[in-house]
């Protein structure tokens, strides 16, 4: 499990940081003529910040599977995972296509299982040998 987690963490750092410098730089171009484009570059913005730091938490979990086997931890890096996916990937979606429906349910839930899967590590860490 450790090893999954690494390269979970490793796969959505450079996805974070790629979606992030398409934020910075094609991104720009793309939303020049819509009329929220501001929101939207915030929106992204915010995806990408939130994905990059919840990658380096998937790197944090399979450290605690590794030194505190058991269920706190790998329960840890799956609910981020999916808080990575609901979180950032309904933000981007949202910019993209301007489509806000996802806004006041799957982004809000993302959040609430990134501090999830945050409280589980704070319990894999005190269970730490």
């Amino acid at each position: 499990m450790e090893r999954i987690f690494m390269i979970l963490a490793s796969f959505n750092g450079f996805l974070a940081v790629a979606m992030g410098a398409f934020g910075a730089h094609g991104l720009q171009r793309r939303l020049a003529s819509v009329p929220d484009r501001a929101q939207r570059l915030d929106w992204w913005e915010t995806a990408a910040h939130y994905h990059l730091a919840h990658a380096l938490a998937l790197g944090m979990a399979a450290f605690l599977v590794a030194r505190a086997p058991g269920m706190p931890a790998q329960a840890a890096g799956w609910i981020i995972l999916a808080g990575i996916v609901l979180f950032s990937g309904s933000l981007y979606f949202m910019t993209l296509t301007g489509n806000r429906s996802l806004g006041a349910s799957a982004v809000p839930v993302g959040g609430v299982l990134m501090l999830v899967g945050w409280a589980f590590m704070a319990v894999a860490a005190f269970r730490m040998a």
